[in-house]
């Protein structure tokens, strides 16, 4: 049996920067060897370079030390390590740093903020801000993943603040279109068999935009799918493609009748707004995506153990480099 990680034991296990290492090489790797290159994507035999002689420190070529260890391909005779082409890659954080911090956000329902984790590990704001949305990158969807079908729970919310709160400069400012919502427009759908959830913004709520967010975003195969939706008339279009369609009207009273209801998703928007209220106070439109990411993971998860969690996302880490000018500049 696996065993469970809490704050204490990974404490334990990893006393100094080579264990954190050692236990990285482990969760990512069978056996605790790499068992493809990043570099040129060939299985097969890799050398350990260092450190030698059973020793955990080495001298770098600038004379530093160094705990981290070092791997040559047999292929393409490049030497990688266990952050090579992983979220990991260049980041100058201490990899004990980097699973505590990855155990954090595994085991926080509410997420974590960037401030908090500035304050615990005596970080940057700016290096905490870019570690966490290096993990929410790490939990999105494989690109690979399996169309969804089957029955699916579907509905939109809105995300930001109330344009009626706005001060009076800038309702001012936007003239006639002053009470028009500025909020971001969020679509959800969830695998009722399954739990699994996956969002995505979309720009309006009209039935061609949904429809192409499900199949393109969202990877839906409505042909062969059955909807769960409200009354609204852009889900009834959309539901002409689809291999069956049931609602229910809230405008009637009505929210469960039978197996059909879109409790799952209120639920999921329920704790998505908590989190961004509570925890994040304010989500870019431009980041909101990798938060969504974040959150549809939590809840596609939600029956797991956090270590369960913590091992999924590590062993999603590699191929998914995310640098901070891109980042910063929405791109």
């Amino acid at each position: 049996m696996k065993s469970e990680f809490s704050i204490p034991s990974l404490a334990a296990r990893i006393a100094t920067e080579a264990d954190a290492y050692k236990l990285l090489e482990e969760l990512r790797w069978p056996g605790g060897q790499p068992d493809s290159c990043p570099q040129c994507g060939a299985g097969g035999k890799f050398y350990f370079l260092a450190p030698k002689d059973g020793g955990e420190v080495r001298k770098t070529r600038t004379g530093q030390d160094t705990a981290r260890r070092l791997w040559k391909c047999a292929t393409c005779r490049k030497k990688i390590s266990v952050l090579t082409g992983t979220v990991f890659h260049g980041s100058k954080i201490p990899i004990r740093t980097w699973l505590f911090v990855t155990l954090e956000v595994s085991a926080s329902k509410n997420g974590v903020s960037a401030r908090e984790i500035e304050r615990k590990y005596a970080l940057t704001p700016k290096t905490a801000w870019f570690m966490l949305h290096r993990l929410r990158e790490a939990m999105k969807r494989d690109d690979g993943a399996p169309l969804l079908s089957g029955t699916l729970v579907a509905d939109e919310t809105w995300i930001g603040g109330d344009p009626g709160n706005q001060h009076a400069r800038a309702k001012l400012a936007l003239g006639p279109d002053r009470w028009t919502t500025r909020k971001t427009t969020v679509l959800s759908v969830i695998d009722k068999a399954t739990g699994e959830a996956r969002s995505a913004v979309v720009p309006n709520v009209r039935a061609s935009t949904l429809r192409r967010a499900m199949e393109r975003e969202l990877e839906i195969n409505l042909g062969a799918s059955t909807l769960h939706t409200d009354s609204a008339t852009y889900y009834q279009r959309i539901a002409t493609t689809t291999k069956g369609h049931e609602f229910i009207n809230h405008n009637a009273g009505e929210y469960v009748r039978g197996g059909i209801s879109t409790n799952m998703a209120e639920g999921f928007f329920s704790q998505l707004k908590r989190s961004i209220d509570g925890t994040h106070h304010h989500v870019s439109k431009e980041h909101l995506p990798r938060y969504l990411a974040h959150f549809d993971f939590m809840y596609t998860t939600h029956e797991l153990t956090d270590s369960e969690r913590m091992r999924r996302v590590l062993g999603q880490v590699g191929g998914r480099r995310l640098t901070y000018r891109p980042l910063v500049n929405n791109r």
